[in-house]
């Protein structure tokens, strides 16, 4: 155990990656109590896991090694990847998630977070824009951690992507299919088209999710790229 771990409750769902690790998956559990999803991540028969389970009140369980591949992200992608398990390390923070009532996320998990989080990105050298929701790499399927999640206060720590905050273009997409090819360009699969705007308003434009493809998300999303090609973020 290390300062930033304080247990070890090893998984038998994992196997040999076959990726380099590039990328961190954040989760919430949609589970209570935690034991619950502690006692789902490690069963054999639900063939799930992740590396990191960290509770609402600040604890880090280790759940499989990080130079193993958990099952966490599923059927998924992300800027090219389709086996995100290969690439990156899932953390699991202990939530009620949509279906048992959604809520902020607890002060104590978010503290116990940021440093892990941070340990992780430095030894990888991961880029911001690999600091992903479970939503981003499976918006057909998934919502978490969802929209209250703070991202504002890991981009304050350089730990993913900030929002940007100036637009220095206007409207800069003709039509929606453009939009949605540099959505797949800035990494989401964009298969089914409706969630796949939802994922990205889920993440960028949190207090509106409503599937729809309008001004100032375009304006967004042609930012974030431009902020990209111009070697300000990666």
């Amino acid at each position: 155990m290390s300062e930033l771990v304080h247990h070890e409750r090893l998984s038998p769902n994992c196997n040999d990656r076959k990726l380099p690790i590039s990328m961190v998956v954040l989760h919430y559990t949609e589970m209570k109590p935690v034991e619950t999803a502690f006692e789902r991540l490690c069963d054999p028969d639900a063939g799930v896991s992740a590396h990191y389970l960290i509770t609402e009140e600040g604890e880090v369980t280790r759940l499989v090694p990080e130079e193993k591949r958990a099952w966490h992200a599923g059927v998924s992608y992300w800027r090219g990847h389709k086996d995100v398990n290969s690439a990156s390390i899932g953390i699991e923070l202990d939530h009620p998630g949509h279906a048992l009532g959604y809520r902020d996320f607890a002060e104590a998990q978010i503290d116990a977070l940021v440093p892990l989080l941070h340990r992780i990105v430095q030894q990888y050298d991961i880029p911001r824009a690999n600091v992903v929701a479970h939503s981003d790499v499976a918006p057909a399927r998934k919502t978490d951690p969802g929209e209250l999640f703070p991202w504002d206060r890991l981009a304050e720590y350089g730990l993913c992507l900030a929002k940007p905050d100036k637009i220095e273009q206007g409207d800069p997409f003709d039509n929606d299919a453009a939009f949605y090819l540099a959505l797949e360009r800035f990494g989401y699969d964009i298969t089914d088209g409706h969630k796949a705007v939802e994922a990205f308003q889920r993440r960028w434009r949190p207090e509106l999710i409503d599937g729809k493809v309008d001004f100032q998300i375009r304006a967004i999303l042609f930012q974030l790229l431009l902020d990209r090609d111009r070697g300000v973020s990666r």
